[in-house]
């Protein structure tokens, strides 16, 4: 693929990120190969994730081709800069399309990525996964590597005003590849995000004590945060859809 757009909007991206005072935590990030088809799993829990995601393959000099919805395509600004990213659509409604492009940009040696709970989760702890991530890596004969991402719900994210404040820590951290079969779908889902679960733990634990104070909104209640619990995140969600079907 030609690419010459996606250069030139990595740098713009790192001199943002250096605008902003930003510091980064990552580790892992060897697990990303140099070269060859890699799908990589990401959590989602901000809109600004895919431009964070994408730095977990940066040490390994690779460009992601995120799997992002239509709307984003078709919107007048966004969506020309997406196609020249050579991203990839996803319509919700019909997503076989997507799937075969993901397989096929994966056996020409693309990075991917991928988001297994598909919408952002308003909890702050992952949501249940869809099996597509597991399904694409094992018809395509590609590593599937989980990458978390913390820190990135603190600039944008659903029911909150934007923050792009500076001096925020953006933790990305990179588990080892699994290679998944496709024999039983389900299974390797669930075991794709037990490792995406353990590497969230690692990251919320491992943060910066200043910048993540009991109580704060952006931390799982689980961990004595005020995000909603998974539970009252799911009717939150329901809500959502209800308003957008009317």
């Amino acid at each position: 693929m030609r690419d010459l757009t996606y250069p030139p909007v990595i740098v713009a991206a790192k001199t943002a990120f250096r605008a902003l005072g930003q510091r980064f935590q990552m580790s892992g990030t060897e697990h990303v190969p140099r070269s060859g088809g890699v799908l990589l799993a990401c959590n989602h829990i901000g809109y600004v994730d895919f431009v964070y995601g994408g730095l977990a393959a940066d040490p390994a000099g690779r460009l992601v081709r995120f799997m992002a919805k239509r709307e984003l395509f078709t919107h007048r600004w966004v969506g020309p800069l997406m196609r020249s990213l050579h991203h990839i659509e996803v319509d919700r409604g019909a997503g076989e399309t997507s799937y075969r492009t993901a397989v096929e940009y994966l056996q020409a040696g693309e990075a991917v990525g991928i988001f297994p709970e598909a919408t952002i989760s308003r909890s702050m702890e992952l949501k249940e996964f869809k099996t597509g991530a597991v399904r694409i890596a094992a018809e395509a004969g590609v590593p599937l590597v989980p990458v978390i991402l913390w820190g990135t719900q603190r600039m944008m994210t659903k029911d909150r005003p934007r923050d792009f404040s500076r001096g925020k820590t953006i933790a990305i951290r990179v588990g080892a590849p699994l290679h998944p079969t496709g024999a039983d779908p389900v299974a390797e889902t669930a075991e794709l995000r037990a490792a995406m679960t353990d590497l969230l733990d690692e990251a919320i634990r491992e943060y910066p004590a200043d910048e993540q104070p009991p109580g704060c909104w952006w931390l799982p209640a689980s961990y004595g945060g005020t995000a909603p619990t998974p539970e009252e995140a799911l009717l939150l969600d329901a809500e959502e859809k209800a308003r957008r079907a009317r």
